[in-house]
């Protein structure tokens, strides 16, 4: 029988490390199970941190042995593991809001519950940040199910950064924008597997944003307003993760970062009321405070 899980205090969490793993979840038990089985794999990081926030309509997906049994795995490896409840529900940016609060680490993985990570990924991705000093670096996720889908017509948005990221205002409508059409499908293993690079070799290219799976220098985050928009946008929303991110990337710059060792469960949607893209409304709130 599975016993009742600790579900350990924000007092106790909240602590100087080097790295928190942020994931907010909603109705996922097995999801999320595959989710936290993937950090518990990782190496190379001791004692990084995660927080789960559930918003679940019945019982918190943490509490399905599946998922409890991968918490009692991460702590049995030493890793602080919160797990907490968000409710009433007031958006995804709240919710985003809600878990950078709960950190105090200086990176933070922003994990969706969907996303398998292999070994190594955490490890990478931690490196890159700390090598390119930018405000964050993201793993698009794959979707395997569309592997012999080949679109060479995405590729060509692939650009490495060949030197630090630098600052970009990335707009709709722009060539940089576009680079987002390289996330879809299984379109960055496809370009990951034409590079051939040797084992432990990465490469940092350019973004306009990154689903699921990203790493972000918190003080960077926060310095860019981090979620608090959330006030400014009705609770059915989407694109809250576009919105920091292009802001982030104006003040801090941020990259991709190939390979990618993140892997979408291709699972249905738990965001079904989705009225508003977030991003056009920190935009348009941006555009109406410029000069003239």
């Amino acid at each position: 029988m599975n016993r009742p899980l600790d579900p350990g205090t924000p007092e106790r969490f909240r602590a100087d490390r080097l790295v928190d793993v942020l994931i907010p979840t909603r109705n996922r038990p097995a999801e999320l199970a595959v989710t936290l089985s993937g950090l518990a794999a990782q190496a190379g990081l001791p004692g990084f941190g995660v927080v789960v926030s559930d918003q679940s309509d019945g019982e918190p997906a943490y509490a399905h042995p599946a998922a409890a049994t991968m918490v009692r795995a991460l702590r049995h490896r030493g890793h602080p593991v919160l797990l907490t409840r968000r409710l009433p529900r007031r958006g995804l940016a709240e919710h985003r809001a809600y878990l950078l609060a709960a950190s105090a680490a200086r990176y933070v993985l922003y994990l969706d519950d969907d996303v398998w990570l292999e070994p190594g990924t955490l490890h990478r991705l931690v490196t890159a940040l700390a090598e390119l000093g930018c405000g964050f670096v993201g793993n698009a996720v794959h979707g395997l199910s569309y592997v012999d889908d080949v679109r060479p017509e995405t590729h060509g948005h692939y650009e490495e950064w060949e030197a630090t990221p630098v600052p970009e205002r990335i707009r709709p409508g722009t060539p940089e924008w576009d680079r987002a059409q390289i996330h879809s499908a299984a379109n960055l293993l496809h370009v990951t597997e034409k590079l051939e690079l040797p084992p432990d070799a990465w490469r940092a290219y350019k973004v306009s944003w990154v689903g699921g799976c990203v790493l972000y220098d918190r003080a960077k985050l926060v310095d860019s307003g981090g979620f608090d928009f959330w006030r400014r946008v009705q609770e059915k929303h989407q694109g809250e993760d576009v919105a920091a991110q292009l802001a982030v990337l104006a003040r801090h710059g941020g990259a991709g970062v190939l390979p990618s060792g993140a892997y979408h469960l291709e699972s249905p949607t738990t965001v079904t009321e989705r009225d508003v893209e977030a991003w056009e409304v920190v935009l348009a709130d941006e555009d109406a405070t410029q000069p003239a």
